[in-house]
Parts: structure tokens; sequence; C-alpha cells
């Protein structure tokens, strides 16, 4: 049955690619600043000289077999099913871990706090298209020790759909599984992690590629390799770069538990030569992306990419022109795990307002990635006939059994000049503001228990006071 998708790389292309990978595994190799780590690869078969370690392409195999090509991330309630992360399926979430919030009552730009994390997350409670949810601000408030704990206490309490959590590192997954599963579901939450391009991993990394396969907590290993900077300037040489970076991750986290779930990711970078900065949404690094997510499909791994996220300041027309074009092209690569609906400014910034819009934009691209079946009853040849030349379908029982399959925009204004004047003449941003308003008036879905609620502190607080924690 016909859908809607982009494509780059055929399979010819995307073996290259691999092909390539393997050889810079092997000679190259990567570097892994972490000694148990050291010790598993040494285990698993690879060669290790310090810390470079040099992969065999036995390895790459028998992990890119093993890895499970399906898993469920589980909601703690709510009108949210399950997401079945596997190749094929397409869920959108908004994005973690930014320094700069746009202030709902002012409009200024200032620093994260926990009440925006919160408050961002019981947002994205109420919004239909939003399927899972990241925290969308580091917040300034919370014991540096403890802000990725911090973190995902906010979100727990704002929303019951699935989290995916960036921690500082893999210390502290226990913590956050007995907090997931205090709330309801122990399996509702990923890990995200990065290595540090080109080729190395570090401690932070690798304790929760290790940490997530002893678990069986999903993991997210999503390279960030930068065209030009920390990459080679081409597309298919960054490309080669994150691959080996997330392959070789693979194989640690394989040998660590073999069938542990895995989510492949790549987000190129494409530096900007003026300004040195990483803009999210070149033409260059949106293209990266698309061969990324092809590739990910050449492993048949469920897979993580971005969309609806904008490098505007400002909520102006390039955030409104971003958040559509990096929507629709994320939604076309069709990558299972879509993020970071909502981001402002590169990934420093976040916005109630991009989320509200994030939202409408996901319902667009559903609705024009929808299957489009070509059967008879489809073809509707008998209601043409019916019909004849010159005739109306505006009546028959076709056009009323099907036309609210069609979709109709919340914010998003198709109505004619005389009718728009009548209802205020207003701009898309004033409708977003709107309908924001009327979203945070609502009484909040769900609140977790007097219980819930202390024993989250508490465990906030036994982390805090411990000896051992995280420096």
């Amino acid at each position: 049955m016909g859908q809607a998708r982009l494509a780059v790389w055929d399979e010819a292309e995307c073996r290259r690619l691999h092909e390539a990978t393997l050889a810079v595994l092997a000679d190259t190799g990567v570097e892994v600043r972490h000694e148990p780590a050291l010790e598993l690869f040494r285990a698993a078969g690879a060669s290790v000289d310090g810390r470079r370690v040099r992969i065999p392409s036995r390895l790459v195999d028998a992990a890119l077999a093993s890895a499970p090509r399906e898993w469920l991330l589980k909601p703690r309630g709510g009108d949210t099913g399950a997401l079945v992360l596997r190749d094929g399926e397409v869920y959108y979430g908004t994005g973690s871990d930014v320094l700069y919030v746009r202030d709902l009552e002012t409009g200024e730009r200032r620093r994260a706090r926990r009440a925006d994390v919160e408050g961002m997350a019981a947002l994205c409670e109420r919004l239909p298209n939003i399927d899972f949810v990241m925290s969308m601000g580091l917040p300034e408030d919370a014991p540096r020790e403890i802000d990725d704990l911090v973190q995902v206490v906010a979100m727990l309490r704002g929303t019951r759909k699935p989290l995916l959590v960036a921690p500082r590192d893999g210390s502290v997954l226990a913590r956050i599984q007995e907090m997931a599963t205090l709330c309801g579901e122990k399996e509702s939450f990923a890990i995200y992690a990065m290595p540090s391009p080109p080729l190395m991993h570090d401690p932070d990394a690798l304790t929760k590629v290790i940490g997530c396969a002893e678990r069986l907590i999903p993991l997210v290993y999503a390279p960030a390799p930068n065209m030009g900077a920390t990459a080679p300037r081409s597309i298919a040489g960054a490309v080669v770069v994150g691959n080996a970076e997330t392959l070789s991750g693979l194989v640690l986290h394989q040998h660590v538990n073999r069938g542990a779930p895995f989510v492949y990711g790549i987000g190129s970078g494409s530096m900007d030569m003026r300004t040195m900065t990483d803009p999210y949404c070149t033409p260059d690094t949106l293209l990266a992306q698309q061969v990324a997510a092809d590739l990910a499909r050449h492993y048949a791994l469920p897979s993580f990419s971005y969309a609806g996220m904008s490098d505007s300041k400002l909520l102006d027309e390039q955030w409104t022109a971003e958040a559509a074009l990096s929507m629709a092209y994320g939604s076309l690569s069709r990558a299972t795990l879509l993020h970071d609906v909502g981001y402002l400014e590169s990934g420093l910034q976040s916005s109630y307002e991009a989320i509200v819009l994030g939202d409408e934009l996901v319902g667009y691209a559903r609705q024009f990635m929808r299957e489009v079946p070509v059967d008879e009853y489809s073809l509707a040849l008998d209601e043409i006939r019916t019909v004849g030349p010159g005739g109306s379908h505006l009546g028959t029982k076709y056009t009323r059994r099907h036309h609210r399959e069609f979709w109709t925009p919340a914010l998003l204004d198709h109505a004619v000049h005389d009718r728009w004047a009548a209802e205020g003449a207003t701009t898309l941003g004033e409708r977003v503001r709107a309908r924001l308003a009327d979203l945070l008036a609502t009484e909040r879905p769900f609140r977790l228990t007097a219980d819930q609620e202390a024993r989250l502190e508490e465990l906030l607080a036994e982390t805090l006071a411990d000896a051992d924690v995280r420096i």
C-alpha cells in the first residue's frame, strides 16, 4: 500500500557506506576512555592498544544480528499507547537540556527552571500528537549534582507519556528505574547517550551504554559529527564517522547483553563557517539526517532523528518556516523517534508556543504520511458512474461517510478573507498563543499522589546526600 516517504541512498549505497565504516573500525578504530569498557571490548575480541580499540567486522556483524528489531516503550497511564520501537513506526517528541526558555508571561529569553520542565511536560500531556517527552530545559534552580534527576522528577509530575531521558552518566539508571516504577511503569523511559566525536567514547556515554544493556533499558545512541569540524566536510564522510561511533557503541552494548534494546541515531551537523555555529535547519544538515535514516533502515533498526525545530531566536517567520520544513523532511524520513519538536536557537532555547505549533505540524505530517490504497472501494468507480459527468459528489453517502477522514487544522487558517476578518483577523502567532492559553487554563489531566511526590523528593535528597554522588 502506497505511503509518502523520502529516501536518498539505495541498498547498494548503504552497503558501500557500511563497508567504509567497517574499514574505519578495523584500521583506525575508536578511542575508549573508560577502563571497564576497554576490558569488555578486549573480552569481546577487539584489538585494544592503550585506549585505541580496533573492531573486526565479525563483531559488528554479530552485534547487528543480535540487536532486537522491536521493543515496547510504555506509558504510565493516560490515553497514550505503548510506543513500538521498530523500523516503520514514527513517533514525535520534544527535546532535552536547553539552557534557555522563552518566558510565558514576558516573552523574554531566560534560563530554564524546574517549573519549566514540569510545565512543558504537562503541556505535552494535553497535546494529542506528542508521543514522548524530553525535558526541554536544563534547570538552573536545581543542584548541579542531580539536575538530571530533577528533570526526571519534573517530567514524571507533568506527564504519563513515555520519557526519553539524558542523564549525565549511567550511575543514576537504577534510581530512574525506581522513580518510573513508583509512578506506574518501570519500562516507561529510554536513555539518550552520545559519544564524543570524532571516534571517541567517554565515561559518561559508556556507563550509559553498559548500564542500559545490563538493565534492558532502551538506549538511543546518537553521535553528532560536525561536517568540517569533527568530521570531513562531506555528508558521506560525516556519516561514516557517526556510523563508526554508533556501531562501535552497539558492539559494546550487545556484548554486555545480547538482545538488549538499541535505537540507532546519527545527527550530523554542518558548521556555518561564517559564524562558527552549528545550525539545525540547513539543507545539508537535513540531508545528512536523511541518509542516516536510510542507513538505519538498511540495518532494520529503530532510529532516532529530528523534526519540528528551528534556528530562529524568536517566534517569528523563520521559526514557522523552519519548523514546517524540518517537520516535513523529518517525517518523510520515517525515522522511529523524531525529537526536538519545539526547539529554537539551534538547540539552546525552548518555547511553550513552539511545542503547540509543533503539535499542529505533526498532525499535518501524519495525515500526509497515511496509506493511500488503490483498491476497488477507494477507486470508487460506482460512485463516479452514479454521479456522472457534470454531477456533484457533495451530498453522496460516500462523501458523508469519509469527509471526516480528511485533515482539519486547529491553528492554520483556510477560511476566505471575509470570514477570517469577521473572526478577528488573527495571525498564526496569535492563534498559537490563544490555543496555549486555553490549554493551560484547563485542569491538568492527572497529578501524582502525595505519597508519590514525597517519595520522589526523598529519592532526590538521598542522591544528593550520597557521599559517592557523581562529580
